[in-house]
């Protein structure tokens, strides 16, 4: 009997919230602080493309969602691949805010998972081990000595299934499935997962995660989207507001070990180029209240 694993995610905040570009205040509730939504009545709106084909012949599709706002969302079935994400800053201008190649071939050259879904298993387990129901698994290893992001040939680098686009008045959406067979990666358990992309008429991006398998195994999908909410430059003016007080130390590996660490002074917002000399990269930040927390 399959068992069901299910997740929702909402970008760029928790909880379904419109996208909001920089500048926008919190206590907005639309794309571009407040303008008035041109075309209210007009449809949203769905285009497919060829993006590129893969080594072995197969092609890949690029999608395009956009709605009566200009709001934009682009995405390919290769690794799930959000190459654009077009949305109004306060002043109504619209901008790319996610970072992303235009061809298929500059991903296959490499890049740090860009916009992907990350998967099986997101973020580093230590060697490659972990142990279920009492037995050791062996994964792949492709970061120093330990396996990240799925292992050598993750998600983010196989060709997923696209099913139909769903239009309606308010939102398009797909879903997109991809089957990993029992022992890939060196993971146990046959795992079919099934991903949605939506966008909606009010400017929200939501993805929803859907997950079944024929036996226990270990599973932590993530979307690898990286943000610039300017649109171009650098984020170091960013004011990212986080509520942590405080974080996991790592080793050199960035392996989590059993420390916890409080901040040094406790801030509600921090600019990014302060934030890197408290929290260095794979430290995870422990967010205050409860796992069903929706903060806006």
């Amino acid at each position: 009997m399959n068992d069901p694993i299910s997740r929702r995610e909402a970008l760029p905040m928790i909880g379904a919230l419109p996208l909001l570009a920089a500048g926008c205040q919190s206590d907005a509730v639309s794309a571009g602080g407040g303008h008035k939504h041109p075309g209210s009545h007009a449809p949203m709106t769905s285009e497919r493309s060829v993006f590129g084909t893969l080594p072995d012949g197969r092609e890949a599709h690029r999608f395009i969602f956009r709605n009566p706002n200009g709001t934009t969302l682009k995405f390919t079935n290769y690794g799930l691949l959000v190459t654009e994400l077009h949305t109004r800053d306060r002043h109504g201008k619209l901008g790319n805010v996610v970072l992303g190649f235009e061809t298929l071939g500059r991903y296959l050259e490499g890049h740090p998972f860009f916009g992907c879904i990350a998967g099986r298993f997101a973020n580093r387990i230590a060697k490659g081990r972990f142990t279920l129901d009492g037995k050791e698994y062996a994964l792949a290893v492709n970061n120093g000595p330990n396996h990240l992001h799925g292992g050598l040939v993750g998600f983010d680098k196989k060709l997923w299934t696209a099913g139909e686009v769903r239009t309606s008045h308010d939102a398009v959406s797909m879903d997109l499935s991809y089957t990993s067979p029992a022992g890939e990666e060196g993971y146990p358990g046959t795992l079919t997962v099934t991903v949605t992309y939506t966008l909606t008429r009010d400017d929200v991006w939501r993805i929803d995660y859907r997950a079944t398998t024929d036996a226990p195994t270990i599973l932590n999908l993530t979307n690898h989207s990286y943000f610039n909410l300017a649109g171009r430059g650098d984020v170091l003016s960013h004011e990212l507001e986080i509520a942590a007080d405080q974080f996991t130390e790592v080793d050199d590996t960035r392996i989590v070990y059993d420390q916890v660490t409080m901040h040094s002074a406790h801030r509600h917002r921090v600019l990014v180029a302060d934030l890197s000399l408290e929290v260095h990269p794979g430290q995870n930040l422990l967010i205050r209240g409860g796992a069903n927390d929706v903060r806006s």
